[in-house]
């Protein structure tokens, strides 16, 4: 821990104490808030404008959607414990985590990709309406973005055999991190308004 720390004082920082790339992430992350919550203001402003009778939130399947959302919050669980690990040097539970991140991730996807055929298969299809349009936007992005996590966490695996991955450089565990969290916080949010929400009304 005491070589993490020292790690970090080397870090350029930005006058916030922050390393100089956490900072920067932490930016492109508002600047990625602020995409998705144009895409879920587009699909709430889209709701209940398509033709009366064309295929819509009723194909949703709640049950499947909570495993598959409970899969990604346990992923983020699962992350926080390998940054802990890479900050204390251990990098085999590090390794392990990672893994079991991305397979979560992996997980995640496979509901998804299952989903979205069920409801393609049931008429619910990007051009059917502008419901479906917009609905296959907004989540078909998130999971965009779940998949280029899931690739970012195997690349730092592979990375980790090579060296690439220390105690040292547990910024860069820390970083992905909060990449991860980001994502399912993103798929909370959606969660609730898009599958919850529907359900209340």
């Amino acid at each position: 821990m005491a070589q993490a720390e020292h790690h970090e004082h080397h870090e350029e920082q930005t006058n916030t104490g922050l390393a100089n790339r956490k900072m920067g992430f932490w930016l492109f992350l508002g600047s990625e808030c602020m995409f998705f919550a144009t895409l879920i203001t587009n699909y709430l402003s889209n709701l209940g404008r398509s033709p009366a009778g064309s295929p819509g939130p009723e194909h949703f399947n709640l049950p499947v959607t909570t495993i598959s959302t409970f899969v990604l919050l346990m992923s983020s669980l699962v992350m926080a414990l390998s940054v802990y690990s890479i900050q204390r040097g251990d990098l085999k539970k590090t390794r392990l985590y990672i893994a079991l991140t991305a397979l979560f991730g992996l997980v995640f996807l496979g509901f998804q990709v299952v989903e979205f055929t069920t409801f393609v298969g049931e008429g619910l299809t990007i051009s059917a309406n502008i419901f479906g349009s917009s609905f296959f936007l907004l989540t078909g992005t998130h999971g965009l973005h779940v998949a280029i996590g899931v690739l970012w966490l195997i690349s730092l695996l592979v990375y980790s055999f090579r060296g690439g991955v220390s105690q040292e450089r547990a910024l860069d565990v820390e970083i992905a991190g909060l990449y991860w969290h980001f994502v399912d916080v993103v798929w909370i949010i959606i969660f609730t308004v898009v599958y919850l929400m529907q359900r209340v009304r």
